[in-house]
């Protein structure tokens, strides 16, 4: 009996594959590049580095949403709650030190709630700990932790409201710490990742759409928690300007400056690339992926699945984390008003499904193209509307609508809409494929 043949790395049907997918990803990033080029050519170089470096903190974003969904399978539809937790982790550590409230008594009074609410949390887990800690049956243990976790949540409340009103009227809101920016952006990402952690740890053991409505109801949570403690965010009055890690246009001028910015997420979207393509090829990746398709085999060769899930999943909402910082550090306002599911949930999925879940290059380049798509299609859609405004005004006499704006503005969502569709019809497994996928149908 002979042997089958071993075909050498880098020949034969997989070594044509990549090369197929190295040169479709080459004419792409061209592409893309020259759809940038137009837009410089068109706006001028202000409004191009502007939209440029937001559709890179949309990119590494999706790169956090494409560990999850291209790695593990894991369905996050709750993106905005960690993009809207890490901006305010980001405001907090590096927005200047509010001194009206460091000099009143407001830390004090503060400390001793969070100290309250600590005890609630402590007292509520060792109570649900019952039935291992102290031997009390399942049932009981369940209802009296969630019975003293009410109350304690009433207590807490009870005792923050007086304090929140004081800081408000006196201090405005608590500010932030002083610290340098890229402290801020750390800080952002460990807060997203601790939240992930906490629903992770609740609902990756159960099926996927649980995972689906917990993060969706995770993110309407924080966004209403920022929305409405104006002690802590200022609410909808919003604070501003946020501080950058890089030299501000008052210093350097308006250009430079965001040219300075435009080279920093350049350089960390890099980074974070590399990284992720290591992990992607090393056995941490192959797990991952073994996992996603057949967790059943998976477990059965003694992988923790569910540990291994909630890893990918902290390591993803990070990512997202430090995206939320650096759109908001850009922007120089946060505004917890302005974090909506259609911009920071939808939007990112149709980046990734266009890019290709999976391919990391492929989220970064579908978060470049649906950006671009996103931003222009309102102009694009103004200048026809008058186009055909004028040609109707002379052929049939017929009179402009006064609300073009308006209409033009919702024309984005016709647009992506549009894209989603020949994307799935034509592309399914996205503009750059998974490179496994792709030789197993070759």
């Amino acid at each position: 009996m002979t042997t089958p043949r071993q075909t050498p790395p880098g020949k034969g049907t997989d070594g044509a594959v990549s090369l197929g997918l190295k040169q479709r990803a080459l004419i792409i990033l061209v592409l893309t590049a020259a759809l940038y080029g137009l837009i410089l050519t068109l706006f001028g170089p202000a409004y191009a580095l502007r939209m440029t470096v937001e559709a890179l903190c949309y990119a590494l974003i999706a790169l956090g949403l494409n560990v999850q969904w291209g790695y593990a399978g894991l369905f996050n539809a709750g993106v905005m709650g960690f993009v809207a937790l890490g901006a305010y982790l980001s405001l907090f550590v590096s927005f200047p030190v509010n001194e009206a409230f460091w000099q009143g008594d407001f830390p004090l009074r503060l400390g001793r709630v969070l100290l309250m609410g600590a005890g609630v949390i402590a007292l509520t887990w060792l109570i649900a700990r019952g039935n291992r800690l102290f031997g009390l049956p399942r049932r009981l243990s369940t209802a009296l932790a969630v019975i003293v976790g009410a109350v304690g949540y009433l207590v807490v409340m009870a005792t923050l409201d007086p304090v929140a009103r004081d800081i408000e009227r006196q201090a405005g809101f608590i500010g932030g710490l002083g610290l340098p920016v890229w402290l801020g952006w750390i800080a952002a990402g460990a807060a997203a990742g601790g939240l992930a952690w906490f629903v992770g740890r609740i609902c990756l053991g159960l099926r996927s759409d649980y995972l689906a409505i917990a993060t969706l109801g995770i993110a309407e949570i924080v966004k209403a928690v920022l929305k409405n403690a104006d002690w802590l965010t200022r609410g909808t009055l919003t604070v501003s300007p946020l501080p950058w890690p890089v030299p501000t246009p008052d210093t350097i001028g308006f250009i430079a400056a965001r040219a300075a910015y435009l080279v920093l997420m350049a350089v960390l979207i890099v980074v974070v690339w590399w990284l992720l393509e290591k992990a992607w090829r090393a056995p941490w990746g192959r797990m991952m992926r073994a996992i996603r398709d057949n967790e059943i085999a998976a477990a059965a060769m003694g992988k923790d699945v569910n540990a291994r899930r909630l890893q990918i999943f902290i390591l993803g909402s990070g990512l997202m984390g430090v995206g939320g910082a650096a759109l908001i550090g850009f922007t120089r306002i946060f505004d917890p008003a302005g974090f909506l599911p259609l911009n920071h949930t939808f939007l990112v999925w149709v980046m990734v499904i266009l890019g290709g879940p999976g391919n990391n290059l492929g989220a970064i380049i579908g978060a470049l193209i649906v950006y671009a798509v996103w931003v222009m299609s309102e102009p694009a859609a103004l200048a026809l509307f008058h186009l055909l405004g004028e040609a109707g005004q002379t052929l049939f006499g017929l009179t402009l609508p006064a609300d073009l704006d308006a209409r033009a503005l919702q024309a984005r969502v016709f647009a992506i809409g549009l894209v989603i569709t020949l994307v799935l019809r034509y592309a399914p497994r996205g503009l750059l494929p998974e490179p496994r996928m792709l030789t197993r149908d070759t």
